[in-house]
């Protein structure tokens, strides 16, 4: 399934002439033991949730806009992804059906880069991190939603991010604390999840954040996220 550029944000095109607007964006902190460790940060024994803009979602080949407000200081942070895009409405989803394609919520999967200006993150916002998250075109999504029914196991793919050229991110989606089943069905307890969410799964170890020295994205840089069978998104990045 195609995914496509909307009025605000994108949509995937589940059928011809058919979009699904993406209207919300949920991610998951430290779902990587090693990355919540890099950032001195406890190994998280319940999923910690956030949300951000939909409006921030572009496509694979669009610009990465560092904006003014984040200007005054080094701050903009790569986080490779893998991303779930929720098909049908559902509440109370029982683990055990979360990823079924036919009894569970979950359309299919993409590659993502939760894109995060780190200052906006940590301190501009009471500590909050949907400022940080939400500038727009912080959340690029692609190249396609692979169905679910095609991904035979969503646990066991390959994550790798590339900054430059240079591997900067290479992990398994195995090492998550908690799996994809996991996510939605908490997500989903008490809560309804509307068609058109789409859950950022967390990001491996790697960030600019935690690199010595600090490696934050820079005009003229080229970021790539690739995930083993659904593809890979590259965006380059400009100053507003």
């Amino acid at each position: 399934m195609n995914i496509v550029r909307a009025e605000h944000g994108v949509a995937v095109e589940i059928a011809p002439g058919k979009l699904l607007p993406v209207r919300c964006i949920i991610g998951v902190g430290r779902n990587y033991a090693e990355h919540a460790k890099e950032q001195g940060a406890d190994v998280p024994d319940r999923p910690m949730f956030f949300t951000k803009n939909p409006a921030s979602a572009i496509l694979s080949g669009d610009a990465i806009v560092i904006p003014r407000a984040c200007q005054d200081r080094e701050q903009v942070d790569y986080e490779g992804e893998l991303a779930v895009v929720i098909g049908r409405a559902a509440r109370d989803v029982p683990e055990s059906i979360a990823l079924d394609p036919s009894k569970g919520p979950v359309l299919g999967f993409c590659v993502a880069n939760d894109v995060s200006a780190r200052w906006w993150q940590k301190q501009g916002s009471g500590g909050q991190f949907y400022r940080g998250k939400s500038f727009d075109t912080f959340c690029p999504l692609g190249p396609r939603v692979t169905p679910a029914a095609e991904v035979r196991n969503v646990q066991s793919l390959r994550l790798t991010t590339r900054l430059n050229g240079e591997v900067v991110q290479s992990a398994s989606t195995a090492e998550m604390i908690f799996s994809v089943a996991h996510i939605v069905a908490e997500l989903s307890r008490g809560t309804t999840l509307l068609p058109g969410t789409v859950i950022l799964t967390g990001t491996p170890s790697g960030v600019g954040m935690a690199r010595n020295p600090q490696r934050f994205l820079r005009e003229g840089d080229a970021v790539e996220v690739e995930i083993e069978g659904l593809g890979s998104i590259a965006n380059r990045i400009k100053a507003e």
